[in-house]
């Protein structure tokens, strides 16, 4: 069975039919991969970049495109390597390796459809019979009444962990402290909030967004400050308090605290990885298996970490295919030590995921059907037709984000 066609497939659908997430984001792009083949079988797969720069997409696929055609997928490696040796000059890191993610998955995707198995049986087995997961929240809503309300929500959908982000959000403004003694005492009051209204046993996390605050990015002082304030609520871990042209706070910050430090999503390629992996920057490295560069690269990661002694913890905020693709990746990880999932998700999950993703007493479950289990209907494609400039981004003077 041999490759015939590989095409992208842009789409925008709603963000999520989370209510408090919907507050900030109500639409969002999705960027899949489809490889056609001879036979019946065709690979499905996703790459991250499609929620912020969709539009890139396409013409990235069309380079490597002809690399694939008449191949089969008994070495998906050796594809990889080729197409990522092809784009030596400009796809080493970044923008080029996180399309060639998409097209890896759909690879997988496909060869577990034809053997009949899901693909962390092909990534080299499931390596947990469950996997803690929480759910990934977005701001935290202000007063804490609201913060209240939404952490009640996902605990009816059946999370005992959940992730919010610093800073606040009232209904008519936000608020992000600026200083380190303000900053560390906002979030650990948030914190402590979180921890007695959800019980000692609960999963609690908090986001820093690579530090990025409304046009203000935060210091290792403010960073240190806040994750020492932390410290005695048993937060499973701080993600990206920092910038990723950092690595050497993120070690010092480490070294700074108990609270496990988190990041790693925005890192692409075992290569850019091993500059933070070497130096011990992450406590918990988090590898999204839709943007480090393919299903392949997310395991050579998680093998550097885990030598080193670091758990990982997956990073999935694309559409249906990443959160399957992560999923796949994290059980087949033996350091994997948490997934993140999306609450109450929209078309562009519900619709692709086909039934694999079972979610119980706060874990999720092995997925089991074959390849990735997921599924990309005409119904769907003509449901939710591509939006220009739905990406998203973080606004800017002259660089507005897209509602």
């Amino acid at each position: 069975m041999r490759i015939t066609d590989v095409r992208t497939v842009l789409l925008t659908g709603p963000s999520s039919n989370d209510p408090f997430i919907q507050e900030a984001r109500k639409r969002r792009s999705a960027a899949f991969i489809e490889v056609i083949t001879d036979g019946p079988p065709a690979g499905l797969g996703e790459t991250y970049a499609g929620y912020f720069c969709p539009e890139a997409v396409p013409a990235i696929v069309d380079f490597f495109k002809p690399i694939l055609i008449g191949q089969t997928v008994d070495d998906i490696p050796a594809l990889w390597q080729r197409m990522y040796h092809c784009g030596n000059f400009w796809c080493r890191v970044g923008l080029g390796v996180a399309v060639l993610n998409g097209i890896e998955a759909a690879l997988w995707d496909l060869k577990g459809k034809m053997l009949g198995l899901p693909v962390h049986a092909l990534l080299g087995g499931c390596k947990h019979a469950r996997l803690p997961c929480y759910a990934t929240g977005g701001p935290s809503l202000f007063p804490k009444e609201r913060l209240a309300r939404k952490l009640d929500y996902y605990a009816s959908l059946g999370f005992r962990g959940v992730k919010v982000g610093t800073g606040a959000r009232w209904p008519d403004r936000r608020y992000q402290a600026r200083e380190a003694a303000e900053a560390a005492d906002f979030e650990a009051d948030k914190v402590a909030f979180m921890r007695a209204h959800l019980g000692p046993d609960a999963w609690l996390m908090m986001d820093g967004h690579m530090g990025n605050n409304h046009e203000f990015t935060w210091n290792l002082e403010i960073a240190t400050a806040v994750a020492r304030a932390l410290e005695p609520y048993g937060v499973f871990f701080l993600e990206e308090p920092l910038h990723y042209t950092d690595p050497w706070g993120y070690a010092e910050l480490c070294r700074a605290t108990t609270t496990p430090i988190a990041g790693g999503e925005c890192l692409t390629a075992a290569y850019e990885w091993r500059v933070f992996a070497d130096q011990d920057s992450f406590d918990i490295g988090q590898p999204d298996a839709s943007f480090t560069g393919g299903l392949g690269e997310f395991m050579k990661v998680a093998a550097m970490l885990e030598r080193r002694g670091r758990k990982i913890a997956t990073h999935a905020w694309g559409a249906g295919g990443s959160l399957m693709q992560n999923l796949h990746a994290g059980f087949a990880a033996a350091n994997c030590t948490m997934l993140e999932i999306a609450p109450a998700y929209a078309g562009l999950h519900s619709e692709v995921i086909d039934g694999g993703l079972v979610l119980k007493d706060g874990y999720v479950l092995p997925p089991d059907r074959p390849g990735l289990g997921i599924v990309l209907s005409e119904d769907t494609k003509r449901r939710y037709p591509f939006v220009p400039g739905s990406g998203e981004f973080n606004s800017v003077p002259g660089k507005i984000l897209v509602p």
